[in-house]
């Protein structure tokens, strides 16, 4: 049976999805539009750092989304099956993607009888009419008075959050102070007490960046070995006692520092904003996904991570991005759109920063491709990236987790702790413990060749090409 309006309409879970499913019968809003076997899909940016993966089976409406949305089917596989339905896009002939295939092999796991039993539990019973020609037409023109009042609230808004958060950075300081005092051995025994308190302080004050932070040391500091706590802790707080100065001054500082600043404190830029941001810089070229992390946080969001590296460009520009998705932990989505070793063709626009790093795709030129190439790396040994490094942490002392590259570097091994090893300069970084098992055949090798992230006290190796094939995280 094919896809029809009428049996979108069955579908649809109310009336308010198939409206927001008409905002995406662009296709602008799809870069990617395929369809093989009797299958369509695509990608939708959506919200999030990544493209949301959509597909759908012709002959029973099966689909399937990545975003995180409750309601079945989500905005996103509605508009994909309307697209099809009234031909108003063009779908391209093409392979089944693995991602695709991966659906459609668990999916054909379950009987006839249970897959219709999930699909009748995802449609609600009782429901007024929904029909797709009640969807309103885009919206007429806002009221300009209307526009100016907004304006004006969002004004009155911003200053009263500048205020809030002044003052709890002043209580930042009073905490700063006794916490030095008290002396650093105290306070790493009783960091996740002493953080919490003064966290839930800085989130009144809607200064959620620094509250992110504070809640995250405890943590970061118990990953280390006993002895070097006192000294991280050090670091960290001084770190944050920087970023809590710097905001204040901001006036005096460097317009990027400047904005590190403030998005350090917690004041976000939207999608839109970076996007419509004539400033933002933007780099086009062929990137290949070397690492995704994820990681659960106390807010009940989940922090999906997509590390991309760039396969050529001029010298000068980024080599490196970070795409940051949240999903809510109560969807079970674990993983971004991307799987390491996904190819794509994108331009990036990257928040402002002395060091930029992290950006949103602005246009993806096709979609992801998975790929066994070998990758593309500077010809640079481990200590030239580490010099790059403490450069960036000069421009920005609060610098987060960057990726290292590296050539003929090896791994060593003293005791239960690994090493990466750089015999030109030997110079050496620990790697993650959580790696110890995993990483440790590569200390059997002479020479590796890779990237990783280092967080400034460990090195997570994403990605090592080897004269045994590839290594991966």
């Amino acid at each position: 049976m094919s896809l029809t309006l009428q049996r979108i309409e069955g579908l649809a879970p109310d009336q308010e999805s198939l409206a927001a499913a008409r905002k995406l019968l662009k296709p602008s809003s799809w870069p990617t539009l395929a369809e093989g076997e009797g299958l369509v899909w695509g990608e939708c940016q959506g919200s999030g750092a990544t493209p949301y993966r959509v597909v759908v089976n012709e002959a029973d409406a099966g689909y399937k989304c990545t975003c995180p949305s409750r309601k079945f089917p989500c905005k996103h596989a509605l508009a994909l099956m309307w697209m099809r339905a009234d031909k108003s896009a063009a779908f391209a002939p093409a392979t089944i993607p693995d991602w695709v295939k991966d659906w459609l092999s668990r999916r054909r796991g379950t009987s006839t009888a249970a897959s219709k039993a999930e699909d009748e539990a995802k449609q609600p019973k009782p429901r007024p009419s929904i029909r797709l020609t009640e969807v309103p037409e885009a919206e007429a023109n806002a009221d300009p008075k209307a526009e100016q009042r907004a304006a004006a609230a969002r004004e009155r808004n911003r200053l009263e959050r500048e205020a809030a958060v002044l003052a709890g950075l002043e209580d930042l300081d009073t905490w700063l102070l006794d916490q030095v005092q008290h002396g650093m051995a105290n306070f790493v025994a009783q960091a996740a007490q002493a953080c919490r308190t003064i966290a839930q302080r800085l989130v009144d004050a809607k200064a959620s960046g620094l509250a992110g932070r504070l809640d995250a040391l405890p943590t970061r500091l118990f990953t280390l070995a006993g002895p070097a706590r006192p000294l991280a802790a050090i670091r960290e707080l001084g770190q944050i006692y920087l970023i809590s100065q710097a905001y204040r001054r901001a006036s005096e500082l460097p317009e990027l520092l400047a904005a590190d600043a403030r998005q350090a404190v917690g004041w976000s830029i939207t999608r839109e904003a970076l996007l419509n941001d004539p400033g933002a810089l933007r780099v086009n070229g062929k990137w290949r996904v070397f690492a995704v992390l994820s990681e659960a946080q106390p807010d009940g969001l989940r922090r999906v991570e997509t590390w991309l590296c760039r396969q050529s460009g001029a010298n000068g520009m980024p080599q490196c991005a970070l795409l940051i998705d949240f999903v809510s932990i109560a969807t079970g989505a674990a993983a971004g759109g991307y799987l390491a070793g996904d190819r794509i063709d994108a331009e990036l626009s990257f928040y402002r920063s002395a060091t930029p790093l992290r950006a949103q795709i602005t246009t993806l030129k096709g979609g992801a491709e998975q790929s066994s190439d070998p990758l593309t790396l500077p010809n640079e040994r481990l200590s030239v990236s580490y010099a790059n490094y403490e450069r960036a942490l000069a421009q920005l002392p609060w610098l987060g987790t960057v990726p290292l590259t590296f050539r003929s570097a090896s791994v060593r091994r003293n005791g239960e702790q690994l090493y990466l090893y750089d015999d030109e300069s030997e110079l050496s970084l620990p790697l993650d413990a959580s790696q110890a098992n995993h990483a440790l055949p590569l200390a059997s090798l002479d020479r590796i060749d890779g990237i990783g992230l280092w967080n400034g006290y460990e090195f997570t190796l994403a990605w090592a090409e080897t004269q045994l094939g590839r290594w991966m995280r």
